[in-house]
């Protein structure tokens, strides 16, 4: 406890330092990926300025419909855990988490979303964090599940399958309820949050992978409908791998927590995959108008949701007592 507060003493005395090691580590990452598809800039380039804008806007809508979706699925955690939010607030909160990603430091997204929460009338932090966790967590199983089952359609993929499997194992093991609950109630002891987290059952669990599956799924139109902006000519029966695809590359956004939101990285390993249904310069392309897509789409929900609460802090959301853990059972 000692040893995290004097990390956390250090980084707050420091903070402009660490975000400065931050943006040179992205820098240099950014050099380094450049280098190394320098061949590809040219035929990108050409794809870009020939780039469908019809096709482009059905993406983006496509992704709005994602993200639409995805709030729902904090909203059924948050409820199975007996608090109650609206859903502007919640598309709010979850706007609001995205866009904090850009800053330099992790803890940024889950801080974000704590305190739009709490402006929503959702006050306890606890809960809300723990919900931020078992989200990611359950959310990044389904999209590897995705991406594995979508290997049976699509040939010729270069991608680390063993990390991948092995990943996916460790934090499907984290989200069991029996691991979880003690898990995440001690890392929350250690930010001072001591309270007991509710339990959220297995079939409850087994119901949100196959939700956020669907979400992937519904996520890889988008980039296949940006792949054909583009002048690449994936297969239908390549939507699924592309929704896998977006997964992955979500999921890298998290693991370098040095890149803010993911810059580089996460366009690093979408583009590789990406290469098994399109040229260099497509899926480079592709991978270029994915980031212009997620920040777009990502600003005007936010807007959206801001703007369906003004007028409702009375009614934006109510928190409801929390069901005893014990009566839920495992």
């Amino acid at each position: 406890m000692d040893r995290l507060r004097a990390i956390g003493r250090f980084a707050a005395g420091h903070s402009r330092l660490l975000a400065a090691l931050q943006l040179l580590l992205v820098a240099v990452f950014l050099v380094a990926v450049g280098w190394a598809i320098r061949g590809s800039f040219s035929d990108a380039a050409d794809d870009l300025r020939d780039a469908n804008l019809l096709l482009f806007g059905f993406a983006c809508l496509v992704l709005g419909a994602y993200y639409l979706v995805f709030v729902l699925g904090w909203m059924w955690i948050l409820g199975a855990w007996g608090i109650r939010i609206s859903y502007p607030a919640a598309l709010r909160a979850e706007m609001v988490s995205m866009l904090a990603k850009y800053v330099p430091g992790g803890v940024w997204t889950p801080a974000a979303r704590v305190v739009a929460a709490r402006r929503a009338g959702v006050t306890d932090a606890a809960v809300v964090t723990a919900s931020i966790l078992l989200e990611a967590g359950i959310s990044a199983i389904a999209g590897l599940i995705v991406f594995v089952l979508s290997l049976a359609w699509v040939d010729g993929v270069d991608a680390p399958l063993a990390p991948l499997v092995a990943f996916g194992v460790v934090v499907a093991v984290l989200v069991h309820p029996r691991v979880f609950r003690p898990l995440a109630a001690r890392v929350l002891r250690r930010l001072g949050y001591r309270r007991e987290l509710p339990t959220l059952r297995a079939p409850t669990i087994a119901l949100l992978l196959l939700f956020y599956s669907g979400t992937w799924a519904l996520g890889g139109v988008s980039v296949w409908l940006l792949l054909r902006s583009v002048g690449a000519r994936p297969d239908a029966d390549s939507i699924v791998f592309l929704g896998g695809t977006a997964a992955v590359g979500a999921i890298v956004a998290v693991l370098f927590v040095f890149a803010p939101s993911g810059l580089g990285p996460r366009e690093a390993s979408m583009y590789g995959l990406m290469l098994a249904v399109a040229t260099k310069g497509e899926a480079l392309g592709a991978t270029a108008l994915n980031r212009v897509a997620i920040t777009l789409v990502e600003v005007l929900l936010l807007v959206v949701g801001s703007l369906l609460l003004r007028g409702r802090d009375g009614e934006e959301g109510a928190e409801a007592p929390l069901p005893d853990p014990e009566a839920q059972g495992t």
